[in-house]
This record gives C-alpha cells, structure tokens and sequence, in this order.
C-alpha cells in the first residue's frame, strides 16, 4: 500500500512536470511580454533583461531538465521561484498553506459536523413537514460549484446589500497587526477568512446532509438495530452507539478523503476573495508560468492526497471490526 502510494507520488509528479511545459508560452516569453507593456520596451531590451533574471535553461533538453528536477527533489530541493529570484519554493509554501489549512480545513469541519446532525436528524423525522424542503436544498448546494457560491456571496453580500466590507476583508491578515494567540490577532483572521470559510460550508455542507441522511436511514433497518430495540435499551444510547456510529463509517472515509484535497480546492475561491493562500499563490504560478513554483505546490497536493487515503483505509479499519476481520482471513 506505501509502495502504491511513492508510485503514484512519482508518477504525478513526473506528469506534472511536463505538463506544465506544454502550457502555451513559457516564463521568459510571458515577463518579456509583461515588460514590454509595461515598460514600453523593446524586444531585445526585455529579452536581455527576462535572460539575467531567470536562472532556468528552457533549452536544454527535457529529458535532461526531467532528470535534474528528480535529483534536485530526491534531496529535498524543491528549487527557487522564478518570479522571486533566490527565495526557495519551500519557504513560499510554508508561508502560504497555513491560511489555506485554516480557511478551507475550519470551514471542512463545520460542514461536516452539521451535515451529519442535520442528516440524522432527517433519517428520525421522515414524515416532518419541513423534511422535503430542507433536504431539497441540500440537494440545491451540493450540485452548484464552489466559486459560484462564492461569486453570489461576493456580489450580494458585499455589493448589492453592503452587508460586509469585502475592500477591507482581502488578504489573510491586516498590515501591522502581529501573529500570536491574541484577541486581536485571532479575530483579524476571521474577519479576513470569514467568506471563504462561509463558501466551504455552503458547498460542502449539502452533500454531507444527504450521505448521513441516506446512510443513516439504511442503519435504522439492520437487524441490531431491531435487536437493540427489543432488549429495551434507551433511545438515546441506540442512537449514538448503534446508529450514528455505524451511519458515520462512510462519512469518516469520505471526509479524510476530502482532507487530501484542501489544498487544492482553494484555487478559485481565494482568487475571488483575494485571500493569499497556497490556492492564489498558485494561481499566480499558473499565470507568470512560475514552474518550480508550480510543481512544488502540485506536489504538496499529491501528497496530500495521497496520505489523506492511506490514512482513510487505517481509519476505516479501526473504526470497523469487520474491515479488519476480512483483512486478517
């Protein structure tokens, strides 16, 4: 199983690589274009310039870049951003993926906690009025992207209805306030991740309702749950203990699935919310074709996702015996 996963980690990352170069342009092409509308300067003048700031020979062959990137990476080298000569791509990560983590993982959570009460309470209260409509918009948000929420949260929320200052909210955190376990530090950074937060609960929270609710009633019908019932245990305790905990198996899965893609479904959102995270940073990289920067970030990605499922099948297996007693035979 850990072999399968440094497979798949190489295999990515080695398409990656060259993905990234079959992308129209290249990084000296596009900061020569950028120099030339800015700057109104000629060809040659932006050429000779985009030649001494780029440490990168495009002209080598791609096998032989191929080879130098692995080699790089086997000792942990990530390499030096293009667009920030002579700071490692590593420490740009490092700066970045925190308030990623932070938006996107808090926001995961949330959903999920709701989700599952809402689903549960769904599955007991069938033949409630309210029923249809809620689980009618579960299945509203769960079928609309992402960065369309965001986008109508964004125009109507902070536009058409000025509910909230979107002008003062862009960043991760306001200019000369210091990090530390502070009142003060500690709300700024709500303040600035309180719409992307509100966006991953509103895409994610629709899904989770309906899976808890589906998988919650299909526990009610087992035959322990008869058996429980018929030894007179109290509702409450068969409830958590023999409903919930086995509705929440899937979930559990599910959820240290959608762990692994953190980092990479932050992309859209941070860029319409101008919230600089790892998701803007690499949509930058996309732009200015930044390849060591891109790597390094699809690489994280990777290997996220890759940990997040090795971890699901242990979890899995602990929470159900009955994984674990077929493993065995």
């Amino acid at each position: 199983m850990i072999l399968r996963g440094l497979f798949t980690v190489w295999f990515v990352t080695s398409l990656i690589f060259f993905l990234v170069r079959l992308m129209p342009s290249n990084p000296v092409e596009v900061y020569i274009n950028e120099l030339i509308v800015q700057y109104s300067l000629t060809y040659a003048e932006a050429r000779d310039q985009a030649a001494s700031l780029f440490a990168i020979d495009l002209d080598a062959p791609i096998l032989l870049q191929y080879f130098d990137y692995v080699a790089q990476l086997l000792q942990g080298n990530l390499g030096e951003s293009l667009r920030s000569p002579g700071t490692p791509v590593w420490d740009i990560i490092v700066a970045f993926l925190p308030w990623t983590l932070f938006s996107v993982g808090l926001g995961l959570i949330i959903s999920f906690i709701l989700g599952v009460l809402l689903g549960m309470l769904l599955a007991y209260k069938r033949q409630a009025w309210w029923e249809p409509a809620i689980s009618g918009v579960a299945s509203v948000l769960s079928s609309i992207p992402n960065y369309i929420i965001g986008i109508v949260l964004l125009v109507y929320l902070g536009v058409y209805w000025d509910l909230v200052p979107i002008h003062k909210m862009r960043g991760s955190r306001s200019p000369g306030i210091e990090p530390g376990f502070t009142w003060v530090f500690i709300a700024d950074i709500f303040f600035h991740a309180a719409l992307p937060i509100l966006t991953y609960v509103l895409s994610t929270i629709g899904s989770w309702i309906l899976s808890m609710k589906s998988s919650t009633i299909g526990t009610l019908g087992e035959d322990y749950v008869t058996v429980a019932r018929a030894r007179g245990l109290p509702e409450g305790r068969i409830t958590l203990a023999y409903v919930g905990r086995n509705a929440m198996l899937p979930l559990i899965t599910q959820l240290l699935i959608s762990i692994g893609f953190v980092v990479g479904g932050s992309l859209l959102i941070e860029s319409i919310f101008v919230y600089q995270g790892i998701g803007y940073r690499l949509l930058a990289a996309l732009t200015t074709r930044d390849y060591p920067l891109m790597q390094g970030i699809f690489l994280v990605i990777t290997i996220s996702v890759v940990l997040s499922n090795l971890i699901a099948d242990f979890i899995y297996g602990w929470f159900d015996p009955r994984v674990r007693v077929a493993g065995g035979d």
